[in-house]
């Protein structure tokens, strides 16, 4: 099972999706909707970037969680995605300060 199957199999189960919902709500037509979210949730078929955009959407994640081969690193994803544009700010700038104390220090 690849990275973004997986991924994609729990994101979707978190939110209680079922996968035909999930396919007809990032515009998959009805008939295959169930039968595409089953292939790439089993890694047999790759969705394209801009289906993978419309799903992270749709489930309030950014693409690169999908893709994120570390697990801390996709909860990171997760939790940055969800914060506010001042909370992300706020984030970013700590961070910096504590790399340019890091480079001062070292």
């Amino acid at each position: 099972m690849s990275t973004l199957s997986k991924r994609l199999r729990e994101a979707r189960l978190l939110t209680g999706f079922s996968q035909e919902r999930l396919g007809i709500q990032v515009g998959i037509d009805p008939a295959s909707a169930s039968t595409r979210m089953n292939r790439y949730e089993q890694g047999t078929r790759v969705p394209d970037p801009a289906t993978v955009e419309r799903i992270a959407s749709e489930l309030g994640l950014p693409a690169a969680y999908f893709y994120a081969v570390e697990d801390d690193e996709a909860k990171l994803l997760q939790w940055f995605y969800q914060l506010s544009e001042e909370e992300r700010a706020e984030l970013m700038q700590r961070i910096e300060r504590r790399e340019t104390l890091q480079k001062l220090s070292g």
